[in-house]
């Protein structure tokens, strides 16, 4: 009796178990629709590139007729998981090494107008060796009205520790990153760095406004009055500064320039075009450089205002002041590797008209300009979407000049190659300065043995390099939109 009841027990328990297990499974767990993806950003990216890139051409997914639907577009956006994603990942061109996105637009635009969060300090990187992952700095100058113009950092100073960290490959853009950090000084005697017990405390100082005219004087070279400018980027909003340098030139009765851009990185096309107009002056009206816009827009320019596609020669600057012109028919001009752009954009556009004679180094090679588009109906700052700060700052023309020269991708060479050399670079503006004094030289006429068999240090970085607006070159005017 005791086994027929456990038997019967076991069965009805099982029963009811198995009962529970079928009644669970019937319930399914309700349904969680995903919450759909704001893309309002992705979409404004997109349009924007499909819009006014380049090189839209060369990316199929920026076509006209690519996507059948709106759905079918946002299925695409969907795909990157950021804006940038989709930006660099999905929207650029392989050639492209220049468009880029920001995701604070107040931050481009201070830096447009030359401000910015700085120690004052403006260095390069180099490796220790070609195989080493060991890294330092050399300053290149100091910013006046600056911490490290207190701290008394100077041209020709190596730093190899920051915070007492060695500088490596892989940390030195962390390192410097800080608002407030330690550098470490060393000494470089030919291949040999050598830690000193000699350190600075520096801080960054936020809306610095940086004069790119960084030294303008005239030199008296046997009896010639020869005018050097050293000018760090083509910041619009200096443009009366640079004007009025011109006009110090002019009333000393320069004869020569030297055009010191070994640092220039660029910026606006316009002030470029100014500059070229106040080294020279008898060109007034001519053409000094010609733009080239994706397939559409060219095309729409030149049936419909052709005049858009010309930036020619003036005689005033943008606030209407009339420009200090030189009437200069030669202009000797500094370059490294770190020239870009607009620097590149002024050697280029003279060389039809005057004697350019490049002193230095073979710049970067380029030659298109970029565009801010916000979020808007046509793309403007005003009534920008309010919701986010996004801005994108796509390639939109390149620069032909008058004899039809564009495309120097690998950078425009030397007449004079000097290449600089960080164990002595010397005071700039000192006309013992290793490349000024090539320059100089080349301007009266002697010629000098110049020394370029030296070990080189293969380059990293610099301070700039993180700058939104690093070796860029810009049009300050957004076109008016095609009707499509």
């Amino acid at each position: 009796m005791k086994i027929f009841k456990t038997v019967l027990l076991t069965l009805l328990f099982g029963s009811f178990i198995t009962s529970c297990s079928s009644d669970q499974d019937d319930e399914k767990p309700p349904v969680v629709e995903p919450t759909a993806k704001d893309l309002t950003v992705e979409n404004f990216v997109y349009r924007g590139m499909n819009e006014i890139y380049l090189y839209k051409a060369d990316v199929p997914v920026l076509a006209n007729n690519y996507f059948a639907s709106q759905e079918a577009k946002d299925d695409f956006l969907d795909n990157y998981s950021t804006p940038e994603d989709l930006f660099y990942d999905g929207l650029v061109a392989p050639q492209d090494r220049f468009s880029f996105i920001v995701d604070d637009y107040i931050e481009l635009e201070n830096l447009f107008s030359g401000v910015s969060k700085t120690s004052g300090l403006s260095y390069g990187l180099v490796r220790y060796c070609a195989s080493c992952n060991e890294v330092f700095a050399y300053v290149r100058y100091v910013l006046p009205n600056t911490p490290a113009a207190d701290s008394g950092l100077k041209r020709g100073d190596i730093i190899n520790r920051v915070n007492g960290e060695q500088i490596t490959i892989d940390n030195y853009t962390q390192v410097f990153a800080p608002d407030a950090f330690t550098v470490g000084l060393a000494t470089l005697d030919d291949s040999t760095i050598t830690p000193l017990d000699v350190t600075y405390d520096l801080t960054k100082i936020t809306d610095y406004n940086t004069n790119p005219v960084f030294i303008a004087k005239t030199l008296d070279v046997e009896g010639q009055k020869v005018g050097y400018l050293m000018y760090n980027s083509f910041t619009a909003d200096y443009d009366p500064q640079l004007n009025a340098a011109f006009g110090q030139f002019k009333a000393d009765g320069v004869t020569d320039l030297i055009l010191d851009l070994r640092y220039n990185g660029g910026g606006s096309v316009r002030t470029a075009t100014d500059l070229a107009s106040m080294i020279t002056g008898q060109f007034p009206g001519q053409l000094f450089m010609k733009e080239f816009w994706n397939a559409e827009y060219q095309a729409y320019y030149e049936s419909q205002a052709p005049e858009r596609l010309l930036n020619n020669f003036n005689t005033s600057i943008k606030s209407g002041e009339a420009i200090n012109s030189l009437n200069l028919s030669r202009v000797y001009v500094i370059t490294t590797e770190r020239s870009a752009s607009a620097s590149e954009l002024v050697i280029n556009g003279l060389i039809p008209y005057i004697d350019v004679v490049q002193v230095g180094e073979t710049t970067t090679g380029k030659f298109q300009a970029s565009v801010t588009l916000y979020d808007s109906s046509n793309f403007g700052r005003q009534n920008a979407n309010s919701k986010h700060t996004y801005a994108i700052q796509p390639l939109v023309l390149k620069s032909v000049n008058s004899a039809g020269v564009s495309d120097y991708i690998n950078g425009l060479v030397p007449d004079i190659e000097v290449i600089e050399n960080i164990r002595t670079l010397g005071v700039l503006g000192d006309v013992n300065e290793p490349m000024l004094k090539v320059a100089v030289n080349a301007v009266i006429g002697n010629r000098i043995s110049i020394d370029n068999d030296f070990k080189k240090y293969k380059f990293v970085g610099e301070s700039t390099m993180k700058d939104l607006n690093y070796q860029r070159m810009y049009i300050d005017k957004l076109p008016a939109l095609i009707e499509k």
